[in-house]
């Protein structure tokens, strides 16, 4: 049996991960299930020396190690961030040596598959650089303007149906409860001087008939149609009134896909495309490390698999 283990990295609830890790404990492979951000510097510890061949040592959390220099797979799903103190300069200083220092090192691991590397993660979420390397592979993008300029923004929504988006799916508050920004229609009358104090993504509406959200893990993609209320823009804002199919991805889109995701050097990646009456496939974005799990139960994808497939392996088993 290979014992080498598989690394992931992720909160200490994530449903998500908890599916990979049964399916991985199910074929028997080692796992070392840890969160960089609460878990270093205690209980994790880490000793790390630099060798002919790359990074060796050893990684200890409670009582389980993993040899640095025999992982065979790094598993990044939603690790905690490094805490910080705004206050205290020396808990800011820990916290940076420690992401530079930890995650350093397990971002340089010798011979170790990345689901997906921190850095690629990193890059890809800017969505400017996604809608650039869609353009390049070859998929069809609605009409763009990033601005912060209301002059330039009204103008822009004057000429077609428009919506807006955000550039961050980070965490809003409204009243002190979360709250989600979705993508919404504007108008030209709507635009302001708030425009003017950030900037704002604007695309052109696409009228579709349906969306669809493809999930790419290595060479394997797996599509499914969702279809929304009528009148809906962003169908993750009415989550209870879904309905899911599985579909097969056009040979020219996966041709795309698996382009984009080698430009950003990803392994995965959650993509959404708005689909039009002729069949068209628009590329609206990509979430380089999005949810999947309900969309393998809603649409009987076996996504699960191929990704303890391609932690295993280093490549899917259907190819």
């Amino acid at each position: 049996m290979d014992g080498r283990p598989v690394l992931v990295c992720t909160e200490y609830e994530d449903a998500t991960a908890d599916l990979v890790i049964a399916e991985l404990n199910r074929r028997r492979v080692p796992v070392l299930r840890f969160d960089p951000g609460r878990d270093f510097p205690a209980p994790a510890v880490l000793a790390a020396r630099l060798g002919a061949g790359g990074w060796e040592g050893r990684l200890t959390v409670g009582e389980r190690t993993a040899d640095l220099s025999a992982v065979r797979a790094l598993y990044h799903r939603r690790p905690s961030p490094y805490p910080t103190s705004s206050g205290e300069q020396a808990a800011r200083f820990a916290a940076q040596e420690n992401r530079r220092g930890l995650g350093g090192v397990l971002g340089a691991l010798s011979g170790c598959l990345y689901l997906s590397h921190p850095q690629a993660i990193a890059r890809a979420e800017y969505k400017p650089a996604q809608l650039d390397a869609a353009t390049r592979v070859g998929l069809t993008i609605p009409a763009t303007l990033i601005t912060n300029d209301p002059m330039e923004g009204k103008a822009f929504c004057a000429t077609q149906p428009t919506i807006y988006k955000p550039l961050h799916a980070g965490a809003y508050e409204v009243e002190g409860e979360p709250a989600g920004i979705w993508a919404a229609p504007v108008e030209a009358g709507e635009i302001d001087g708030g425009v003017s104090h950030s900037a704002h993504l604007f695309q052109a509406r696409v009228p579709k008939v349906a969306d669809v959200r493809t999930v790419v893990v290595g060479e394997q993609v797996f599509s499914a149609r969702i279809t929304a209320p009528p009148g809906v823009v962003d169908w993750r804002a009415v989550y209870q009134s879904l309905t899911y199919e599985p579909i097969t991805c056009p040979d020219e889109i996966r041709g795309a896909l698996l382009r984009f995701l080698a430009d950003f050097g990803l392994n995965f990646g959650a993509f959404d495309f708005a689909v039009t009456a002729d069949g068209a496939w628009w590329f609206l974005e990509c979430n380089p490390n999005g949810q999947w799990a309900w969309l393998e139960d809603a649409a009987g994808l076996p996504i699960t698999h191929a990704i303890a497939d391609l932690l295993e392996n280093g490549a899917s088993q259907h190819d």
